[in-house]
């Protein structure tokens, strides 16, 4: 019962682009450091109703890798339970659920393993990565499973994670750090990772980073730090690492770049997103890194300095969060044309061209691979067809240098086809691509891809630099009817705190921008996107089709909206 999402491969539109420096050869750390919020559960005696064998202990669940997890017998009404050792401030609960979630289940706080009291309760959680605010003092925390999402099995999670402590940000704090003067004692700048320079922590651009020297830097101490103009009163400093982190660092201030005074200081670093609530006067901002979490440097996606005074410069704004429901309509295509009439080319591209990821078709600019059909449907179809050295032809289209969005409920109603190999996909990418931002820098957001082989199961997956391809972050939604026999509406409902896609307005997975930077990596998504169709044929992900595919196959397309 692995994670299907593992199976996922890009949607490759520039192969180099998948290089992304030592992102392939280090390992992602599961859980984050803060000063103020600590995960207080990892490695401590944790007890189970059940194990369905040997190799999926109640153990794994605390042993912060990703890699191993608890799975539970095949019956409804299960538990788990974690002994944090002593009476502890619980602030919230995090759970990264294998395929196997619980749709029912409830969080209760004991303070003696026998009298308890619930802390939370849910009957439609959706699995994959849960963050859970909860508040109450317990030694002993369970959760106890009442609904299974597949009655065939039990339940199982990766990860089982309790945190304690919050984050606490003096709203008269402002971002110190951005477009400021940076030094590093080494920086990379080759062909894996081009360039990064010091200057790439402190550019408020998660999909960019530092990292030391491959030649020389790979050594402790390393350091990075910041010019912030003119004397500060430091508050918090939030590091967003690259899997090259440091289990053992300090943050220093100085006035003249020579004499530093640490204002905090690690020797349990554990990668991801640290968020540190330190006060301290000076001009300057160091990490000094004394221990690496490997054989590699130390990398930073972003090194974000708040606090007072200094000579800031305000970032580019950001626009403002929908209110859901969205109901302002920026972007429609209701594909009224007449039979065989081309889509609107004020809304769409074709994008023609030889596929990625193994498919085997050609995307054509031709009315017969996608045309309106006369009853108000676009009609993206595959053919058995002979076309520039390829032997079937489908569409490709999207909106690129037409219409984009940043924030707000993209949504299609669409009717997909059946049959082995068939790929049918509504998504975006980050306009930045269009500048030449390489994959997977740019961002993807899959709001639909469907597996014909089996339309049961819907995927939704973002990629991004430390999350792509077959790592990337993503769910699979089984639905209990064929989506292959009628339109269904897909959607993404997207702000700065995160994304929630649907299925007919069931919420079929849950991608929170706080839990990702804690778990994965840089969440980098706050930037225009445009949209795409297409319906590929073959490829790694669908696998190959065979003599019971059928062609011609259609992808039908109702609509397109956007909504703010």
């Amino acid at each position: 019962m692995s994670m299907a999402p593992a199976q996922k491969r890009p949607r490759r539109w520039l192969v180099a682009a998948a290089a992304a420096g030592l992102l392939g050869a280090l390992c992602v750390a599961p859980t984050s450091a803060s000063a103020a919020e600590t995960l207080v559960s990892q490695n401590k005696a944790v007890t189970a109703s059940s194990s369905e064998w040997a190799g999926t202990p109640a153990t794994a669940a605390v042993d912060g890798d990703n890699g191993t997890r608890w799975s539970s017998a095949f019956a409804a009404s299960q538990w788990f339970q974690v002994d944090l050792g002593a009476a502890t401030a619980v602030s919230r609960i995090a759970i990264n659920w294998e395929n196997a979630y619980a749709k029912a289940f409830t969080i209760q706080f004991s303070a003696d393993g026998g009298t308890y009291t619930q802390a939370y309760a849910t009957t439609t959680a959706t699995g994959g990565q849960q963050s859970i605010t909860v508040s109450g003092t317990a030694r002993y925390v369970r959760i106890n499973l009442t609904q299974r999402a597949l009655e065939a099995y039990g339940y199982s999670f990766w990860e089982f994670q309790v945190f304690s402590g919050s984050v606490v940000t003096n709203p008269t704090n402002k971002l110190l750090s951005y477009a400021k003067p940076a030094r590093a004692s080494t920086e990379q700048n080759d062909v894996n990772c081009n360039p990064c320079t010091a200057d790439k922590a402190f550019d408020n651009d998660p999909a960019s980073r530092w990292a030391t020297s491959s030649t020389t830097g790979w050594v402790d101490p390393g350091w990075i730090y910041v010019d912030l103009g003119a004397s500060a009163n430091v508050t918090q400093v939030v590091l967003q690492w690259d899997p090259a982190y440091a289990k053992a660092y300090q943050i220093q201030v100085s006035n003249d770049a020579t004499n530093w005074t640490s204002i905090y200081s690690t020797t349990t670093g554990d990668g991801l997103k640290d968020v540190i609530n330190a006060t301290g006067t000076g001009r300057y901002v160091r990490m000094y890194g004394t221990a690496r979490s490997g054989p590699y440097g130390y990398s930073l996606w972003e090194f974000s300095v708040y606090g007072t005074g200094g000579s800031p410069v305000d970032p580019p704004a950001k626009p403002a969060d929908p209110s859901f429901p969205a109901s302002r309509l920026v972007f429609a295509d209701e594909f009224n044309g007449g039979n065989g009439a081309k889509p609107d080319t004020a809304k769409w591209t074709y994008d023609p061209g030889v596929p990625q990821n193994g498919e085997v078709q050609y995307y054509t600019p031709n009315s017969e691979n996608a045309a309106m059909n006369g009853a108000g449907q676009l009609v993206i179809q595959a053919k058995k067809q002979d076309y520039e050295g390829r032997q079937y032809t489908s569409a490709r289209m999207n909106t690129s240098n037409k219409f984009s969005v940043q924030y707000g409920r993209v949504e299609a109603r669409i009717k997909v086809p059946k049959g082995n190999g068939l790929w049918p996909a509504f998504w975006m990418m980050g306009s930045d691509f269009l500048q030449g931002r390489p994959w997977p820098y740019n961002g993807e957001i899959d709001i639909m891809e469907i597996l014909g082989r089996n339309t049961n199961e819907l995927y939704t997956t973002l990629h991004a630099p430390a999350y792509n391809g077959a790592g990337g972050y993503g769910q699979k939604y089984t639905s209990g009817a064929d989506l292959s026999q009628d339109f269904h509406v897909y959607a993404v409902e997207w702000d700065s705190k995160g994304m929630r896609f649907f299925l007919d307005n069931t919420l079929v997975f849950n991608a929170a921008k706080d839990t990702v930077e804690n778990t994965r990596g840089p969440w980098i998504y706050d930037h225009q996107f445009y949209v795409i169709l297409n319906l590929a044929v073959g490829g790694d992900f669908p696998g190959p089709i065979d003599a019971s595919t059928p062609f011609p196959s259609q992808m039908l397309v109702d609509y397109v909206h956007v909504y703010q």
